[in-house]
């Protein structure tokens, strides 16, 4: 099982209220609810080893000198103490530190890499795995990795992580008319807003699938472009045509990365606390309660 952390914390932050707060006031929503998710998960799926998949650069460079606008209404306006930022509220950055030490304590495998962001630590896995994998996000970009042949699947909250959607090739297919692996060329057509991807113009999500049932990918339109006998509308080719340098660098950008440096860690699933001294510190310092305690019961069993 492969957690998009951030992903999974920030539905927790603004899916529990701010009223839960450590001994002196601090709010500390987010952690708690993550540790809420992660006993949900453990107890309803029974995954043999559990990745917590981290944002060590949830911008990279490498993505923002192909397409510049890649996340960029994300970032803070930069300010004279400092560099730019992504916008978080100004109560969940705080509880990022306490989350990190917390899975650390517990002995989650906790698991980033420079340049990176999670959604590449996830594809590199992924690709690694020699089992079922259940990728547990909230962002659909990992739509992109779902393979039925090798039993990876995407668990998408719909409502907290009690609910959750199980996305596999025949959901894909009835949604978005592609299958896993063309989900990535469909959203590169369309464009993301919440990405900074501008798409192509004129290309909305049902032009894209057709285009991609018509030609098979992203290549293969590319070339219908340049067949004068290829089943293509003339705004449609001209578009096309247009978007050229875009289409060219966009694939880089959007496909998840599948061969990130990892540094060696052990993925099983802990049955007790690595460090249960200072769990108990950090337990009584943030008022970790009933959630904490929730969590290694279900490890504990």
């Amino acid at each position: 099982m492969l957690l998009d952390t951030a992903s999974l914390y920030f539905r927790a932050y603004f899916g529990v209220p701010d009223s839960v707060r450590a001994p002196d006031g601090t709010p500390v929503n987010a952690v708690r609810g993550l540790l809420d998710f992660i006993a949900r998960l453990v107890q309803d799926h029974h995954p043999d080893d559990l990745v917590a998949c981290m944002d060590f650069d949830w911008r990279p460079h490498w993505r923002v000198e192909l397409i510049p606008s890649y996340k960029a209404h994300r970032v803070a306006e930069e300010t004279e103490t400092g560099p730019d930022e992504e916008e978080v509220p100004d109560t969940l950055s705080p509880q990022v530190p306490v989350i990190e030490a917390v899975l650390d304590a517990i002995g989650i495998a906790r698991v980033g890499a420079a340049g990176y962001e999670a959604d590449d630590v996830i594809g590199t896995l992924a690709g690694r795995a020699e089992g079922p994998v259940d990728i547990v996000t909230g962002d659909r970009d990992l739509y992109q990795l779902v393979d039925d042949r090798r039993g990876v699947r995407v668990l998408y909250p719909v409502k907290g992580v009690g609910t959750l959607q199980a996305v596999d090739e025949a959901l894909l297919r009835e949604k978005y008319g592609v299958d896993g692996s063309g989900y990535a060329d469909l959203a590169l057509l369309r464009g993301d807003p919440s990405d900074g991807l501008p798409g192509v113009p004129g290309i909305g999500e049902k032009t894209a699938a057709k285009l991609l049932a018509a030609f098979g990918d992203l290549a293969g339109i590319l070339a219908a472009v340049d067949d004068p006998a290829a089943k293509l509308t003339p705004v449609q080719r001209t578009r096309l045509a247009e978007a050229g340098p875009y289409l060219a660098v966009a694939p880089k950008v959007v496909r998840v990365a599948s061969d990130v440096p990892l540094a060696p860690f052990d993925p099983a699933l802990p049955v007790r606390p690595r460090d249960p001294q200072a769990l108990d510190a950090l337990a009584g310092r943030w008022g970790l309660g009933g959630s904490l305690q929730r969590l290694l019961d279900v490890l504990g069993s």
